[in-house]
């Protein structure tokens, strides 16, 4: 699938799916369903043959699936070890509990045929894929992402990361996954506030080369996020599709090099303003997004790219989905936002480089962005 499918046309739902990325040697599929956990022996061993298996989890996904996964997964002969447990938040992406994690390890006396599973959100399949690309110079490790973001973003494309006091993801390595296993049952349990924020992922898709998704997401979107109201069908065809796009622009562009830039739209923003709270669980990375694509949305207008219609119909979605699309009130000074915006990883030669759009389905890359165009719509309410 292509990110241009066309979704003006009626499409098939189902309550299962799944999505190939091809890398040659390091290709491997995302399956996507109902019931996966109880599945993912199976699909661990038919991907990767039968192996010991280390899990890394979060407190709270401890609490809801970790248990019932561990005996899942000791029930079908793939672990003997302890879940290791590890604090939430985005806070634990750093080096101390990098070292935490190679440390236990390397206690556990783990070799090259050992599997490391993440089970959780970004931050977890985040630092364990970066432990997976650092622990004995590379080990295999399979993505079983929990909330609606890792779902559609971090669990799908091989970035692996641990933030820096300079900016997010700043300390990382490419690193593929061989396996990505996402059970939708893992959403219902998912607070509303987690979902919203996944789904600024999801809209990304469309903005940034698929209209009819947008429009399709317009129609679908609360359905997407309702919590045990949700429907499944339409969150597996919303996953599946975001997927798809990321696995497209990963295919065409490995290594972040070009195309693949075009998933950061609204992103220079976002990790411009996670940075400023210092992490501190008060702004969700989706929530930043949000606000981080309405800004591109005003950039992309100021610089006579996109047409005022197609920003106030963003943000007026945005805003219904109940995600925040303003920084009025926060109180963020501007100068220190544009100062950690040129430690993104874009920057080239010490210019600014944003990802921008001539209208909703049509983002581009565009170089030497004036710092002064960026501090007038930083002061835009």
């Amino acid at each position: 699938m292509s990110p241009h499918t066309n979704f003006d046309k009626p499409m098939g739902l189902s309550n299962a799916s799944q999505v190939k990325i091809d890398l040659g040697p390091r290709s491997y599929s995302i399956h996507i369903g109902t019931d996966y956990l109880e599945r993912a022996p199976e699909m661990i061993v038919e991907a990767l043959g039968r192996r010991r298996c280390l899990i890394v989890t979060d407190s709270t996904v401890q609490h809801f699936y970790g248990r019932r996964f561990h005996d899942i997964m000791t029930g079908a002969g793939l672990t003997r070890d302890d879940p290791l447990v590890m604090p939430v938040g985005e806070q634990t992406k750093n080096f101390s509990y990098l070292s935490f994690l190679l440390d236990n390890l390397f206690m556990r006396n783990i070799d090259r045929n050992t599997i490391l599973v993440a089970l959780g959100g970004g931050v977890i399949g985040d630092l364990t894929g970066f432990v997976a690309a650092v622990a004995l110079r590379g080990i295999d490790y399979v993505q079983i992402p929990t909330t609606l973001l890792s779902q559609v973003d971090s669990a799908v494309g091989g970035k692996t990361a641990i933030n820096s006091p300079r900016g997010k993801n700043l300390i990382g390595a490419f690193h593929q996954p061989r396996l990505v296993i996402i059970d939708v049952d893992t959403l219902k349990t998912l607070p509303v506030r987690e979902a919203r924020a996944g789904y600024a992922e999801i809209i990304k898709y469309g903005l940034i080369g698929n209209a009819s998704f947008y429009r399709w997401l317009e129609v679908n979107g609360p359905s997407i996020t309702a919590g045990r109201k949700a429907r499944v069908e339409v969150q597996v065809q919303a996953i599946r599709t975001s997927c798809a796009a990321k696995a497209w622009y990963v295919m065409e562009d490995e290594r972040d090099a070009n195309r693949r830039a075009l998933l950061n739209f609204g992103h220079t923003f976002a990790h411009a303003f996670e940075s400023i709270t210092n992490y501190d669980g008060s702004l969700l990375h989706g929530e930043a997004v949000a606000m981080g694509l309405v800004k591109a949305f005003q950039l992309s207008e100021r610089l006579g790219h996109c047409p005022h219609e197609d920003v106030e119909r963003v943000e007026a979605h945005l805003k219904g989905m109940g995600l925040p699309t303003s920084l009025s009130g926060r109180g963020w000074p501007v100068h220190p936002l544009i100062a950690v915006m040129f430690n993104d990883k874009k920057v080239m030669d010490g210019e600014l480089t944003f990802v921008l759009t001539r209208g909703i389905g049509e983002a581009f890359v565009e170089t030497r962005v004036s710092t002064d165009d960026v501090r007038a719509v930083l002061e835009m309410p």
